[in-house]
C-alpha cells in the first residue's frame, strides 16, 4: 500500500506531500488541482510502462506542465506588501513525481536535456534521477536501485553498489530498460506493482458508446478504461467472481431489479429487468446514468483487484441517490485494493468519509498552489528528494 504521494513542479502543485491510508478521498473546489493530483499519478504509473514523456507531450510538453509561479514566494509576497513576481531562477527545471509504501519508496526527477547544436528536441524532457529505496524516506543506507543520468547502479546480496554496463538513453525510465531479478528484484516489484494499478476517469455513454452495443465476448477480469467490454467484464464477474456481491450492487441502487447478460453468436449484450416493465431494456435503452453506474459495478467488483484503483469524478452522470449506494462499492473494494477517489460531490463524499480507514484530503489553493487545506506540516509524512 502507498502510504505517500509527493509531487513538485506539476501545474499547481508546486510541492505537494500527500499521506495516503486505504480509502482516500481528494476534494476541494475548482480549480484547487485535484485533476493535477490525478494527472501526476497516471505519469507515475507511465514510467512502469515507458510512456512517461510520451505523456507529458501528449500535455504540451515540460515546458507547458510546469509550475508556472515563483520558485521561492518572500516574505513581502505572502504578506501582501509586493506583488507576486518572477526572479532569476537559481534552480533546474524540474518535475518531481514519487512514491512510497509498506516495503519500497520511487522517484523520478525530470528536466530539459543540455542545450546543444546536435539535437533538435531542445524541449524533449530527460531523465536526471531515477531512485528505489526501502522504506518510508530516502535515505542513503536505503538506496537500492539508483540511476543518475545514464548510469545505473544496484546492490549487491553484501550491499556493496555494482554498476550496470549498458548506459540508458535520457528519454528512456530505468524501470523499462532494465530488468534482472538478480541484481535488482526490487525494480522488478516496484514496477509491477505499478503496472497493476487501474485509472478510470472516462466512461463513454452516448448513443454510439460500445457498451451500449453488442461486443464478441472473451474472459475479461478487468474492465477496460473505456469500458467497452462491460457486459464481458459483468459475465466473468459471475462466473469466476462475486456474483452474489454483483446481484447485491444492481438491487441496492435499483430495487427490484436484475441485471443478465444475453449471448448471440458469440456477442455478450447487457440487458436490465426493472421493476414493473413488462420487457427488458437492452443497453442502447439505458439512460446515461444507470449505463455509468453498471460500468463502475464491473470495475469495482473486479475479480483481479489491482493494487491501487484511482476513480477520478466517478459521480459523473449518476443521480444524486446513487451516490451512497456507490460510495458502499468503493468501500468493499477498497478491502481488496487500495482506492484513491477524486470527487466533489458532496453526498458521494459525505459517504464515504463514513466508512471506516478512510482518509479525507481536502485541497486549497494558495498564490496558486495547491495544498492540503488546514494540514501543519508536523502531520504531514516525512518526504526526501533524490539530489541530482
Amino acid at each position: 500500500m502507498l502510504t505517500t504521494l509527493a509531487v513538485a513542479g506539476y501545474r499547481s502543485l508546486r510541492e505537494l506531500i500527500v499521506p495516503l491510508g486505504r480509502l482516500n478521498v481528494i476534494t476541494g473546489a475548482n480549480g484547487s488541482g485535484k485533476s493535477s493530483v490525478y494527472r501526476s499519478l497516471r505519469l507515475l504509473a507511465e514510467t512502469a510502462r515507458g510512456g512517461v514523456i510520451t505523456s507529458l507531450a501528449r500535455e504540451g510538453g515540460l515546458p507547458s506542465t510546469l509550475w508556472a509561479g515563483p520558485e521561492r514566494f518572500s516574505r513581502a509576497m505572502l504578506a501582501g506588501e509586493s506583488p507576486v513576481e518572477g526572479t532569476r531562477r537559481n534552480e533546474p527545471v524540474s518535475l518531481r513525481l514519487g512514491f512510497s509504501g509498506d516495503q519500497f519508496g520511487y522517484a523520478i526527477d525530470l528536466g530539459l536535456p543540455v542545450v546543444n547544436e546536435a539535437t533538435r528536441f531542445p524541449l524533449d524532457p530527460t531523465i536526471k534521477r531515477e531512485c528505489i529505496w526501502s522504506g518510508p524516506v530516502l535515505r542513503p543506507s536505503a538506496l537500492l536501485v539508483d540511476r543518475h543520468g545514464p548510469a545505473l547502479r544496484t546492490r549487491d546480496e553484501r550491499g556493496d553498489w555494482q554498476t550496470i554496463a549498458q548506459p540508458i538513453a535520457s528519454f528512456d525510465s530505468m524501470m523499462t530498460e532494465f530488468s534482472d531479478p538478480r541484481t535488482a528484484p526490487e525494480m522488478i516489484t516496484v514496477r509491477e506493482q505499478i503496472r497493476s494499478w487501474r485509472f478510470y476517469d472516462h466512461f463513454r455513454t452516448d448513443a454510439e458508446a460500445a457498451a451500449r452495443l453488442p461486443q464478441i465476448g472473451t474472459h475479461t477480469p478487468v474492465l477496460a478504461n473505456d469500458g467497452a467490454d462491460l457486459a464481458a467484464a459483468l459475465q466473468t464477474i459471475r462466473e469466476i467472481g462475486d456474483p452474489a456481491a454483483l446481484d447485491a450492487a444492481i438491487d441496492d441502487a435499483f430495487p427490484g431489479s436484475r441485471l443478465d447478460v444475453t449471448t448471440q453468436d458469440g456477442r455478450f449484450e447487457v440487458v436490465m429487468h426493472q421493476h414493473g416493465l413488462l420487457r427488458p431494456l437492452k443497453g442502447a435503452e439505458l439512460s446515461d446514468g444507470t449505463l455509468r453506474y453498471l460500468l463502475l459495478v464491473a470495475a469495482l467488483l473486479t475479480p483481479r483487484p489491482p493494487a491501487l484503483l484511482v476513480l477520478n469524478e466517478p459521480e459523473t452522470s449518476l443521480h444524486p441517490d446513487l451516490l451512497p449506494a456507490l460510495a458502499r462499492l468503493i468501500a468493499r473494494a477498497a478491502m481488496h485494493s487500495q482506492v484513491l477517489v477524486v470527487s466533489h460531490a458532496a453526498r458521494l463524499i459525505a459517504s464515504l468519509e463514513r466508512e471506516e480507514a478512510s482518509e479525507s484530503i481536502v485541497l486549497e489553493k494558495h498564490f496558486g498552489a495547491t495544498r492540503i487545506a488546514d494540514a501543519d506540516e508536523r502531520d504531514l509524512p516525512a518526504w526526501k528528494w533524490p539530489a541530482r
